[in-house]
């Protein structure tokens, strides 16, 4: 039990030439070192709740409000 979870993260970096390269996309609120998930229609971070939807060009947080 959790052999797909480590597996996971090993795909998310990759040594070439003697340097780590960070495979994947950040949150951009988190920073480096918090990648998005992705799901089939979209990518969310599960730090801060960030949610970039496919369909969405600009998208803003559910708990901001509309003036």
């Amino acid at each position: 039990m959790g052999d797909k979870w480590q597996k996971a993260k090993v795909g998310k970096y990759d040594v070439s030439s003697g340097t780590l390269v960070r495979n994947g996309e950040f949150c951009p609120r988190c920073g480096p070192g918090v990648f998005l998930a992705n799901h089939a229609d979209r990518k969310t971070c599960g730090r801060c709740g960030y949610d970039a939807s496919a369909n969405a060009s600009n998208s803003t947080p559910s708990s901001q409000e509309e003036e």
